[in-house]
């Protein structure tokens, strides 16, 4: 067990960079050693990865590996659409993975689901915008796909930024902490790059994360339960002593909720 932040205090030579080009020049310069890059993130992040295990192909770099545990959204939501009492009345879809991926990837979500959807960007008019076409699909029952981003989402996303994550990666199954296993959610090497793939370079087992007692994260992601409905949110639970991972980033549910002091009352549940 233990963290990267532990592993650090330990000794070991742990660096925050702000690009995977920096681990990769940081590989460069020194060719003796194994230069390990943690990668993690969303559709967004991973096209940037991908272009750096590329060059590091091209320029030779064979001591530069990344570990890979990137996430996918639409299967994701699949996942919390099928999931057994779901109760979804619509869905806010984030600009920054539309940027990259479109909009045709969600289009199951209005066919099979009938369930409204707005893809947002991050100014608050832009919120109150998807917001607006989501009240409006669901005045007139209809279910689509409503691209309140067109500024920054292309219909076609970023065509140069799925071929390389297609040149790299491969969809797999990925395990999501507090909901477990989802078919296809993540992103693992080709064979013709496996020599980056650092999960393959070293064959460390790395546990699953212990889940916390008591612990709702996994409900609230799934949309089944309110983040005040866990025992541990605002007591033993808060973002500077987070119990579960809707409270460990900013952008977590719990930890949201805990910033605005959102109550039942405010959004009328």
């Amino acid at each position: 067990g233990g963290s990267l932040g532990r592993a650090k205090a330990d000794g070991a030579d742990v660096r925050t960079v702000y690009s995977p080009l920096d681990a990769l020049a940081i590989a460069a310069a020194n060719p003796g050693r194994q230069v390990v890059f943690a990668g993690v993130g969303f559709e967004t992040t991973a096209p940037t990865i991908a272009a750096t295990v590329i060059e590091a192909e091209r320029d030779g770099v064979g001591n530069f590996s990344v570990y890979p545990a990137f996430k996918l959204v639409p299967p994701a939501l699949e996942a919390v659409l099928s999931g057994a009492g779901a109760a979804v009345d619509g869905l806010l879809l984030p600009g920054h993975v539309s940027a990259v991926i479109g909009t045709a990837p969600y289009r199951f979500i209005a066919e099979r689901y009938h369930t409204p959807c707005a893809i947002a960007g991050f100014e608050p008019l832009d919120i109150l915008e998807a917001i607006a076409q989501l009240l409006e699909q669901r005045d007139s029952g209809r279910a689509a796909i409503a691209n309140g981003y067109r500024r920054g989402v292309p219909e076609a996303g970023n065509p140069e930024a799925l071929r390389l994550l297609d040149r790299v990666f491969r969809p797999v199954d990925a395990v999501w902490r507090a909901v477990g296993a989802i078919p296809r959610s993540g992103l693992g090497f080709r064979d013709d790059f496996a020599r980056f793939d650092a999960a393959r370079r070293f064959p460390v087992a790395v546990a699953p994360a212990p889940e916390p007692e008591g612990c709702r994260c996994g409900q609230v992601m799934m949309g089944l339960a309110r983040p005040d409905q866990c025992g541990h949110f605002g007591t033993s639970c808060t973002p500077s002593q987070p119990v579960g991972p809707c409270m460990v980033s900013s952008e977590g549910a719990c930890a949201a909720w805990y910033k605005y002091g959102v109550t039942s009352r405010t959004v009328g549940i």
